[in-house]
């Protein structure tokens, strides 16, 4: 936690200044409009902080599902709600998530809402959980909402853990082979090269394919912290650029191109907008401010701008389902079962049947990717060793034949 300095225009249109506390600037800025002023400047403060101390730490999806769970079930069977938050901030093991569940039932007991109490803290509850969390305070039906929020948790933590499970064998074997390339080229190959050059003398004739490796060779281990400094400020240039909004833009519009992963990327984000935008209809909440939610819960900034404009035509009278039909990133099937929904008015329950279809969609992709990764990274690191054994064991052979001759 931090202490926020902010001046802003309250509702007479008064210029005012004050002081809070929040998790981040962005917390601040939400709980500073919530209060109903418009923020004109928020800058943290160099004083000391005040409330609860929260250092720096993680919420594991586990935790929270957890915790979503037992206090729906705590809600559910009429205990008060700060009596809830404090039995399960006194069973949560994580130090970090103790002292944030503090924080939040300090803050409901000061009278504060649930929802605005946990937008404080954006790296634990995300937008679409305080949302959900503020809808079901709103209607009364809290204790559903949490049954929801636990169940559309765990199916994401599911879709993460298959994704990464599915990239860890690839990741490695390609991590060895860039060692075990720079290794061999550096290290071992000048030395082989120096050998057959002392072996053939200075007007030894080597195949092109060997030269080449051994100008290479000579050229990575002369330039070797160039080439690193190289490699590091390429990488940390990438990060940088996909964490602003143009370089994240592009970036996921590549990814939604690519062979194979964008066919991933693109079933995880209409599955997890498919699930959100249901567990919100179902809350109650209103197709635009819906949209907007779930725009920015589907992780990707390309889908995030289709649907901005798709809310626009809603806005403008457009059913929401024959706009779905008609973007780019939303299969037909999508904007079809919307329809029906709207026109039964069950388009939360027709959204969570899409939500199943593609998760076990998604499932389907990433197990026929990992049985189709393992041979081609055997047959690209075998490509590897064989050039370069080629490259050095051509010359010798060459050269023991004019030996022996």
């Amino acid at each position: 936690m931090a202490d926020y300095e902010y001046t802003a225009i309250n509702s007479k249109g008064q210029t005012i200044n004050g002081r809070l506390t929040a998790g981040t600037r962005q917390a601040a800025v939400i709980e500073i409009r919530n209060l109903g002023h418009k923020p004109l400047t928020v800058k943290e403060s160099k004083a000391k902080g005040r409330g609860f101390a929260i250092g720096k730490g993680k919420v594991k999806q586990k935790d929270l599902v957890i915790f979503t769970r037992e206090l729906s079930t705590m809600i559910s069977a009429g205990v008060p709600l700060t009596r809830g938050l404090a039995t399960l901030q006194a069973q949560v093991e994580n130090k970090y998530f103790k002292t944030i569940l503090a924080s939040v039932n300090h803050d409901v007991e000061a009278g504060s809402p649930l929802a605005d109490s946990m937008a404080k803290f954006p790296d634990a509850f995300n937008e679409v959980y305080v949302n959900m969390i503020r809808a079901g305070e709103a209607g009364g039906i809290l204790d559903d909402i949490l049954k929801r929020l636990a169940s559309q948790v765990e199916k994401d933590a599911s879709i993460r853990k298959k994704i990464r499970s599915a990239m860890a064998y690839p990741v490695v074997i390609l991590t060895v082979t860039v060692i075990a390339f720079f290794g061999i080229m550096i290290f071992i190959l000048p030395k082989i090269g120096k050998i057959i050059k002392d072996l053939g003398g200075p007007n030894a004739h080597l195949p092109v394919y060997s030269q080449v490796m051994l100008n290479a060779s000579g050229f990575m281990q002369k330039n070797f912290i160039f080439i690193i400094l190289i490699m590091v400020g390429s990488i940390w240039g990438f990060r940088h650029y996909i964490h602003t909004d143009k370089g994240r833009y592009k970036w996921h519009g590549l990814l939604l191109r690519m062979p194979i992963i964008g066919n991933i990327v693109g079933k995880v984000a209409i599955a997890r907008f498919s699930r959100t935008f249901s567990s919100l209809m179902g809350a109650g909440v209103s197709v635009l401010e819906a949209l907007d939610v779930t725009g920015k819960a589907v992780g990707n900034k390309v889908i995030q701008h289709e649907l901005t404009e798709i809310a626009q035509q809603v806005k403008n009278g457009q059913p929401l389902g024959k706009q779905l039909l008609e973007a780019k990133f939303f299969p037909p099937i999508v904007g079809q079962m919307m329809a029906v929904g709207e026109e039964t008015g069950k388009i939360d329950v027709v959204l969570v049947k899409v939500a199943d279809f593609y998760e076990e969609e998604v499932d389907a992709v990433i197990d026929g990717l990992a049985s189709i990764i393992e041979p081609v990274m055997i047959i690209v690191l075998g490509s590897f060793v064989g050039l370069i054994a080629a490259s050095v064991m051509g010359p010798i052979a060459s050269l023991s034949k004019n030996i022996g001759g």
